[in-house]
């Protein structure tokens, strides 16, 4: 049978030894990935970060749109005249307008960048939702490791503390010496040591697990089909990954901004034309000291007028800007082929790992029963003296290493799993099928595209909060 084979057959169902408690309803690994995918806080912080960026794409819109107001003016003009100071005040109020009726198509190349850095951010909420999704799996898996590794070395304490009864025992009646019994307290003291440290550990799984979940690990159960995501070879994981990964996605898009704003500043040299008009009744009337006479009024009063301008010399900040945007292009195509490389990179080495993975719960499966037998051999032949208590403790400890491996061995293949599922970029909501629904800001961009009044039909955000 192929590895990839074996793989989707044994990932299938995922169900380590002890991974559950029986009698009380397991909290499989679908269930946390929805309830981090629903109240992690990365997420929706990204989520909003894409809306963000959406917005600068209505006030890139709004360079060449018309912009109206309602204004007034009072004015008050002075000259000496025969028998004292005449004046005469003015005063008017109406609607003003004014719009850029071209520039050379420099809004258009800038609602092209926009369009693009909203694609950006949108690649990096995928990019955060398959990196919480993925830290939410370790962290399950952790709590699993550690909990099982709790109960091994539980167990091999009390193995010891057997061991050390039985070389007193053996010491009372002749059979034994103080030296198998120092062995088998110094085996024992350990062991202790070792039982402490998996607790630390696991006390330190379960915080992680809070963080990305949102609540305390209960009676964890590993059981989630996700052998249909996992790739036949490695190379198809990596046409996968060059398609689909969001880092590359959004250096790609990145690539899209850069160029459209190298056009912007290009754009910028040309010429642009700007149209200014306003309408509305005017007053004005002459006065001599304090003495006015009869004021006049318009009915309706109003201008336009044309304005084109061509930019010669600006300082060098023309030249600067577009020295700049071309730089950064040329960048953001060095970046787009460093992506490519540390993606693939990462691809093959989840891959190795979860070859390696399963390569490793075979062995450790056939070294634990091998392991299990020599031991009862070895007591046997320890009770008839053909064996001493040192020989008994160390085949424990290789029963026990053993078993170790097996545990880790078991909670890196789901971890690699979802690694190299994730650099597919397939780690998300939709593809796991978590039956929640999908952060997403389309519907928030398609508003945006579509919104001329300031006042915006949209509704209500959320007053914002700090804690302090």
């Amino acid at each position: 049978m192929s590895f990839s084979t074996g793989l989707r057959l044994g990932a299938a169902v995922v169900a380590l030894a002890g991974m559950s408690v029986s009698g009380v309803q397991a909290e499989s690994l679908k269930a946390a990935l929805t309830a981090a995918y629903a109240h992690n806080p990365t997420i929706t912080s990204a989520l909003y970060a894409v809306k963000v960026a959406a917005e600068n794409i209505a006030l890139r819109k709004a360079a060449t749109r018309p912009q109206i107001g309602v204004g007034t003016s009072l004015s008050d003009a002075f000259a000496t005249v025969p028998g004292g100071i005449g004046h005469q005040p003015k005063a008017s109020v109406g609607l003003n307008y004014s719009q850029t009726l071209f520039d050379n198509h420099q809004t258009d190349a800038q609602v092209e960048a926009a369009r693009a850095s909203v694609e950006v951010a949108n690649q990096s909420l995928r990019t955060t939702e398959a990196n919480a999704l993925l830290n939410t799996v370790e962290a399950y898996m952790n709590v699993i490791l550690n909990t099982q590794l709790v109960q091994l070395r539980s167990d091999t304490v009390q193995f010891y503390q057997s061991q050390v009864k039985a070389s007193q025992d053996r010491q009372n009646i002749g059979e034994g010496t103080k030296i198998d019994v120092a062995q088998a307290q110094a085996s024992y003291a350990s062991a202790v040591a070792s039982q402490k440290a998996a607790i630390a550990a696991l006390q330190t799984a379960e915080a992680s697990y809070v963080q990305w979940v949102g609540h305390k690990p209960h009676n964890l159960s590993s059981d989630f089909n996700y052998g249909s995501l996992i790739p036949a070879s490695v190379d198809r994981a990596l046409t996968l990954a060059a398609s689909l990964n969001p880092t590359i996605l959004g250096a790609r898009a990145s690539i899209r901004a850069a160029k459209a704003g190298a056009d912007a500043a290009a754009d910028a040299f040309g010429p642009s034309v700007t149209a200014n008009g306003s309408v509305g009744p005017a007053f004005s009337t002459t006065c001599l000291g304090a003495t006015c006479g009869a004021g006049t009024a318009s009915a309706l009063a109003g201008q336009v007028s044309l304005s084109l301008s061509v930019p010669l010399y600006a300082g060098g900040a023309l030249g600067a800007a577009q020295r700049q945007a071309t730089l950064t292009a040329l960048k953001s195509g060095v970046d787009e082929q460093a992506a490519l490389q540390q993606v693939d990179q990462q691809v093959v080495t989840a891959w190795s790992t979860l070859q390696n993975a399963a390569a490793q719960i075979q062995s450790a499966n056939t070294a634990v029963q091998a392991g299990r037998l020599a031991l009862q051999g070895v007591i046997q032949e320890r009770d008839v003296g053909q064996k001493t208590t040192l020989d008994v403790l160390n085949q424990e400890a290789t029963v026990e290493t053993s078993q170790e491996a097996l545990i880790g061995a078991n909670a890196n293949r789901v971890i690699a799993a979802f690694t190299l599922i994730a650099q597919e970029g397939k780690l998300t909501a939709a593809d796991l099928g978590l039956g929640t629904p999908t952060k997403s800001a389309r519907s928030y961009i398609k508003e945006v595209e579509d919104t001329w009044e300031e006042v915006r039909s949209f509704q209500p955000l959320p007053r914002p909060t700090w804690r302090h």
